[in-house]
């Protein structure tokens, strides 16, 4: 009798991909950098790259680094990174010239303008107290560094590093964005005489670099007023930066106002509310929101262009970078130098970049 041999069932193949077991998280980075052949390649390139440019950057600033050793003889013989010069020039560094025996002063000023951004980013903190609260420590704040009352007076020639760029900061921004927006509503009256002045004032000041406002605020301005009537080469400097900073919150801000659709005002007359009513209520709210983006960037920039200040004679944090340079006993670290103020400043940024992403999420949802 013929045996007849059925064919075996084959092993069931498994639908999961070993791929699969991997989170999901992997896979997408797996899929993004190796997706595709000119995924692959690049990927593999820019890996050598960096593992060929992080060794010897790692041993520069960490392993061969000097780091809290006050000889500078040691920093000329060491291969690595002078972190010593930043620590024995840190006051000099963050406060510049201001006097050595007072510098308590403008590091409890520093504190007090960090404790208070940190405090204002809070949305429980938005009320009119708030404006009261940074009213009264500006006052505070000019009289720690200017002196009387007890304290020396120290001349704002002497004021210097990081207080001077905070000071620069907070002031030219906090009085330029309710001047922005009178700008950007005067832009969009219906009265031509506001209108065109608002357009004029807008564009002079957007068509010139921030560098020719600042030398005509501290160079061409005295030519013409007299010494008893010039302000301070530090106020000069600040109102240039406001002046500056206005004009151009002023056309973000308008933009945001052209966002908004014809019936929000429409339906915030409907309700009788006057036009300033109808502004704060309704109006502004939606505008700022749209333009959340477009604001921190405006403000950054910002940050970054106090640093500007120094052709005009400042001493802000880069001039008190270059002053300690200059010092003949150490081997002149420019590097480790621009390095800390570097990151002085993208901490500054960086900090505000995440309090915009924090109002933009928040947006829609307190909308």
């Amino acid at each position: 009798m013929k045996t007849i041999s059925l064919p075996l069932p084959k092993t069931p193949v498994p639908t999961r991909a070993w791929s699969a077991l991997l989170p999901a998280s992997l896979r997408r980075s797996g899929k993004l950098l190796f997706g595709s052949p000119l995924n692959a390649v690049l990927t593999l390139v820019f890996s050598a790259l960096i593992l060929a440019a992080v060794p010897p950057m790692l041993r520069w600033l960490v392993l061969d680094a000097v780091l809290f050793n006050p000889d500078p003889a040691v920093c000329r013989a060491a291969s690595g990174a002078c972190w010593s010069f930043i620590y024995a020039k840190s006051g000099q560094l963050l406060f510049g010239i201001y006097p050595v025996d007072e510098r308590w002063r403008p590091a409890l000023v520093c504190l007090l303008i960090l404790v208070l951004l940190g405090w204002s980013v809070r949305p429980a903190s938005w009320t009119s107290r708030l404006v009261r609260l940074w009213a009264v420590a500006l006052a505070l704040i000019v009289w720690l560094m200017g002196g009387g009352l007890g304290l020396e007076e120290v001349p704002t020639s002497a004021w210097g590093g990081l207080p001077v760029t905070l000071i620069l900061t907070v002031v030219a921004i906090g009085v330029a964005f309710p001047v922005g927006i009178l700008l950007a509503l005067a832009r969009r009256s219906a009265m031509p005489v506001v209108r065109v002045g608002a357009v004029v004032a807008i564009e002079s000041v957007r068509g010139l670099p921030l560098l020719s406002i600042l030398f005509v605020a501290s160079i061409m301005l005295p030519l013409f007023l007299p010494e008893a009537l010039l302000p301070d080469k530090f106020v000069r400097a600040l109102v240039a930066l406001t002046i500056f900073a206005a004009a151009y919150l002023a056309e973000v801000i308008r933009g945001g106002l052209q966002a908004i659709p014809k019936g929000q005002y429409e339906a915030a007359a409907a309700l009788g509310l006057p036009f300033w009513r109808m502004q704060y209520l309704v109006i502004l709210p939606q505008a700022i929101r749209v333009v959340i983006p477009a604001l921190a960037n405006t403000i950054i920039v910002m940050i970054k262009n106090t640093s500007l200040v120094l052709v005009v004679g400042l001493f802000d944090l880069i001039s008190s970078g270059k002053a300690a340079l200059a010092d003949p006993a150490w081997p002149s670290p420019a590097a480790e130098t621009f390095l800390f103020i570097g990151a002085i400043f993208f901490a500054l940024s960086f900090s505000f970049a995440r309090f915009a992403d924090f109002l933009e999420r928040r947006g829609p949802a307190a909308h």
